[in-house]
């Protein structure tokens, strides 16, 4: 299933070439990583150790459609507001998290049964993700572009199609979480190690530093709502459990690297 995403990347970096030979864009292409905090049915909503805890890693390459400069001519489009002042980022990404239970619920000091459960499940999930992002930079692009060392922050809001490769499992017993004497009755029938695909939205803030006249570096934190609770494998019934009633989401610190195509 990932291939179909780098499929379908290649078919947006397709279409951007084809709006670039009628319409006069240019090209940036980036790799991004960093941290990924999940938040999940692991763990106690609003608990520093969950939120630490409950940690993985994001991979990704981004393309950009920058519709101030005019490659095939070397100059710059008409100047308008939104050719000056707007980006858009197609984007293939990879996170993955190992999860577990953490807070008071886990705590060394609770000795029964649920706790000892708890404390024994663990899951992970990852996922691949493609789409696109709208950027607005409210400061003119033009002018970060034409000088090296300044600063050029944005915001940005988008969609992303995932698919996610959960795995929920305990370390009692035979490690199955469909068995009432490893799982807490709230999580019986409510987990899966099937995989799935799920629409997410996806919105940043962040800022470029101009480090040579075709390249930057970026910052970006961002947080991924997905349509879905299953992302984890976890899923009680919102009903009875309202704690867990949330969607699962993500915050994501990423690092990158950009290059300008001439």
């Amino acid at each position: 299933m990932p291939k179909n995403f780098i499929i379908a990347f290649l078919l947006l970096f397709g279409l951007s070439n084809s709006a670039n030979a009628q319409f006069g864009f240019s090209h940036e292409i980036g790799a991004i990583l960093g941290p990924v905090a999940f938040q999940s049915d692991y763990g106690e909503r609003h608990d520093f150790s969950t939120n630490m805890g409950n940690t993985g890693y994001g991979i990704g390459i981004i393309h950009y459609l920058n519709f101030s400069y005019r490659a095939e001519c070397n100059c710059y489009t008409p100047e308008t507001y939104f050719n000056d002042h707007f980006k858009l980022r197609s984007e293939l990404s990879y996170n993955k998290t190992e999860l577990q239970h953490f807070g008071k619920w886990v705590d060394a000091s609770r000795t029964g049964q649920i706790a000892n459960q708890l404390r024994a499940m663990r899951g992970s999930t990852a996922v691949t993700n493609v789409g696109m992002q709208l950027e607005f930079f409210p400061l003119s692009i033009r002018d970060f572009t034409a000088t090296i060392g300044s600063f050029a922050p944005f915001i940005s809001l988008g969609g992303q199609f995932s698919f996610y490769d959960p795995e929920a499992y305990s370390l009692l017993g035979d490690g199955s979480l469909d068995n009432p004497t490893t799982t807490p009755i709230k999580y019986l029938g409510a987990t899966t190690n099937s995989g799935g695909n799920v629409w997410s939205i996806v919105s940043s803030v962040g800022c470029r530093y101009k480090l040579t006249e075709l390249s930057d570096l970026m910052v970006d934190l961002r947080m991924q709502y997905y349509f879905s609770n299953w992302v984890d494998g976890l899923n009680p019934d919102p009903t009875i459990y309202t704690e867990n009633k949330a969607n699962d989401w993500n915050v994501w610190f990423n690092v990158g690297y950009i290059y300008y195509l001439q």
